[in-house]
């Protein structure tokens, strides 16, 4: 396919941006596949100044897939309960309206379900204001698939044929004792999102390509190792997927529209911000294909 559209670069091995684009106008068939195209290759795309309803946001979401429920039901969109609401603010009786730490440790989105989403699609309504250079509220992203790449010859066959562990329990206990306010799991929740194993070398479900898909947010063990050897494993290849080489951190604008892929990468939120620094920022996630 011949590109038409301004696509740049956001980072070497991930990323990139896809400039004067309104995607509440534009978005045709031929422009889609376009998009769907670099978004594959490249594993995050970012389009600017964008100005989308909530129903813009799920029309454009669907085009990628099935859309996803999530489980934390009080934090949706009233009406459009596809849209989970990210954001430090609270209500007139001092409660969060959303989720106000989403993403503190890195992570792909769902990996702890047995098929995984294919993508998040992240718009930005309010984001805490720049003091000169200095922007609050980033988001890092990784690339799994330019991580495994990299890997040496001697990793590449140990962890061949490797299985491990992912829960949503594990991230939601960590947040919970480092002094979230999110309240605690039901069990009609637990029963929802139980564990589940990935291999620790996962292909692609569209291009086919590796990806190291191990996070520290939801990876808790690896199959067949003693608990401290899994530690030490899991530990090695989350430290190598954040190397600066795989990594783009972006600083986030009102209209920001992000999508990326959970097959092929990871994100960390940085939460450098606190009220009166407000930040709104809703979400939708794209089902397995």
């Amino acid at each position: 396919m011949t590109l038409t559209m301004a696509i740049r670069p956001l980072a070497p091995a991930i990323g990139a941006e896809i400039a004067d684009f309104d995607l509440a106008k534009d978005l045709d068939d031929d422009s889609f596949a376009e998009i769907e195209s670099t978004f594959n290759e490249r594993g995050l795309l970012l389009f600017r100044r964008q100005r989308l309803s909530e129903q813009q946001h799920l029309d454009l979401s669907r085009r990628f897939g099935r859309l996803q429920d999530h489980v934390l039901k009080p934090f949706l969109i009233p009406g459009y309960p596809q849209i989970l609401r990210i954001t430090n603010i609270l209500d007139d009786d001092g409660q969060p309206m959303g989720i106000g730490d989403a993403g503190l440790f890195w992570h792909s989105d769902t990996s702890y379900i047995q098929e995984p989403c294919r993508c998040s699609l992240l718009y930005a309504m309010e984001v805490p204001a720049r003091q000169g250079d200095r922007s609050f509220g980033d988001t890092m992203f990784s690339s799994l698939t330019a991580a495994y790449d990299a890997l040496d010859e001697s990793t590449r066959r140990q962890i061949a044929d490797l299985s491990s562990e992912h829960s949503f329990g594990k991230h939601y206990a960590r947040m919970q004792a480092a002094g979230s306010k999110r309240p605690d799991l039901t069990e009609a929740q637990k029963r929802e999102v139980p564990s589940v194993v990935h291999p620790v070398v996962r292909p692609h479900p569209i291009t086919g390509r590796k990806a190291l898909y191990v996070n520290d947010g939801y990876t808790t063990r690896i199959l067949g190792m003693a608990q401290a050897e899994s530690d030490a494993l899991i530990d090695r290849l989350t430290q190598h997927t954040i190397r600066p080489a795989f990594t783009y951190r972006h600083r986030w604008e009102v209209g920001d529209l992000l999508i990326w892929d959970n097959a092929s990468t990871q994100h960390l939120a940085i939460a450098d911000y606190a009220l009166p620094q407000r930040r709104l920022m809703h979400r939708t996630t794209v089902l397995a294909a």
